[in-house]
């Protein structure tokens, strides 16, 4: 039965597992995304999530508090400062797993665990999506179409002075010789 055990023990001792996740804790910081096997990227949610929580109150405690876990003066400057301002809005949830494929050594799943604020990826996506909002009903297309002449009208007044500009040298050029 396993009443009462929450922690993964990752097949580790209690100090080798801390230093792991620590070491996990400051690449992930640093680089803003690892790769690493499902077990241990569940693992290092649990434990990076409060540390980031933790530096959304920049104060000399909560630095000393974070730099017990972490042991590392510049990854503790880089939480507080870049992390922390990311993050200042979001309640929670500050790491995504993405499962990828299975290790090709042992068949291990293995996962991406990333910063959700430091992704360019899914951010333009949602902004693309929050963009176009179309329905179906007529008047989108309505209201779609004089946005699109306008579009059109600004780009053809742009190119139409370069496109005199090179054609009268061009043209003034065989009259001289």
């Amino acid at each position: 039965m396993r009443h009462g055990k929450k922690v993964n023990h990752l097949g580790r001792t209690d100090s080798h597992r801390k230093a792991m996740l620590a070491n996990m804790a400051t690449s992930l910081i640093k680089h803003k995304r690892i790769t690493t096997t499902l077990a241990k990227a569940k693992s290092l949610r649990t434990y990076v999530e409060p540390i980031i929580t933790k530096s959304k109150n920049d104060t000399t405690h909560s630095r000393r508090t974070v730099f017990a876990y972490l042991q590392d003066k510049e990854v503790v400057t880089i939480l507080f400062r870049e992390v922390a301002e990311k993050v200042a809005n979001r309640p929670g949830g500050y790491t995504r797993i993405i499962k990828l494929n299975n290790r090709l050594g042992d068949n291990a799943e293995m996962a991406l665990i990333e910063l959700v604020d430091f992704n360019e990826v899914y951010g333009k996506d949602v902004e693309a999506k929050e963009e176009k909002k179309t329905t179906r009903r007529g008047r989108s297309k309505a209201t779609a179409a004089p946005k699109a002449k306008e579009a059109k009208a600004e780009t053809t007044e742009e190119v139409a002075p370069e496109a005199t500009t090179e054609e009268a040298p061009a043209t003034e050029e065989p009259k001289g010789e």
